[in-house]
């Protein structure tokens, strides 16, 4: 099988750092273009750096992307225009930016997901059945914590776990948001949802979804120890949307959940 050319931006973050170190030992990609918001006069892993260019992005097939929503357009506009595929795994996108997201993705192939974990799209879906089963008597919370350096909260995957139990309601997710928390020792259950981010150490990720009427209480959890899951998880999914049409996908549709 020819090796499928691979651009990653953000080539200095942490995920960016991840996806250079898994693609090398991955023998489905060539890694063949780096990005970054400066200039670097260094070679990382054989490939010299550059901004978000249409040169910089012209030979690869997919563009994988950990950066920050401003980018994230940035490197979609040039995509639409070089007809790439691409494969988001940036957060904090506010409903404005996602809605360009879906507008470009009438003219190409993006897979977009706040989490690449196959166990964190498993609780997601776990998620969506309980709040469609469980009554309006139960309240509901996430939880959720990372690393001291991240800066955005709640985290994507606890507004991804959010967005699960709106879906489980048939609601409007950005409708049934209830109060962020940063840092609380514990935080109250909702009529709508309630989130808790805490930011320490170095971890890696721990997400946890809860129901409760007062009397029981029903708790999903997913806990992540080697950041590697999510580099793999996003090559699974750039080698799965090579041959796709244009379309917004999620890991979803990558695992076949129902």
């Amino acid at each position: 099988m020819k090796k499928i050319n691979l651009a990653i931006t953000g080539c200095l973050g942490r995920m960016g750092q991840q996806l250079i170190k898994t693609s090398k030992i991955n023998k489905n990609f060539k890694l063949i273009s780096l990005t970054e918001n400066k200039i670097i006069n260094k070679k990382i892993a054989g490939v010299r750096p550059s901004l978000n260019t249409e040169n910089a992005f012209k030979k690869a097939k997919v563009i994988i992307d950990f950066t920050v929503p401003e980018c994230t357009l940035e490197v979609l506009k040039i995509a639409v225009k070089l007809k790439k595929k691409v494969v988001i795994g940036t957060t904090g996108f506010t409903k404005k930016q996602e809605n360009i997201i879906k507008r470009y993705s009438k003219k190409i192939p993006i897979l977009k997901a706040g989490n690449m974990s196959l166990g964190v799209n498993l609780l997601m879906y776990l998620t969506e059945i309980a709040s469609k089963s469980l009554d309006s008597n139960f309240l509901t919370r996430v939880f959720e914590v990372h690393h001291r350096n991240k800066k955005d909260y709640p985290s994507g995957t606890a507004l991804m776990l959010g967005k699960g139990i709106a879906v489980g309601k048939n609601k409007d997710f950005y409708k049934l948001i209830g109060k962020k928390y940063l840092n609380k020792r514990s935080f109250p259950y909702g009529k709508k949802i309630n989130f808790n981010s805490q930011r320490k150490g170095s971890v890696i990720g721990k997400h946890e979804v809860s129901f409760s009427t007062g009397k029981e209480k029903v708790s999903l959890n997913h806990e992540a120890f080697d950041r590697a899951l999510f580099s793999e998880g996003a090559l699974t999914a750039a080698k799965w949307i090579i041959n796709k049409r244009p379309g917004l996908y999620s890991m979803r549709d990558l695992l076949s959940f129902k």
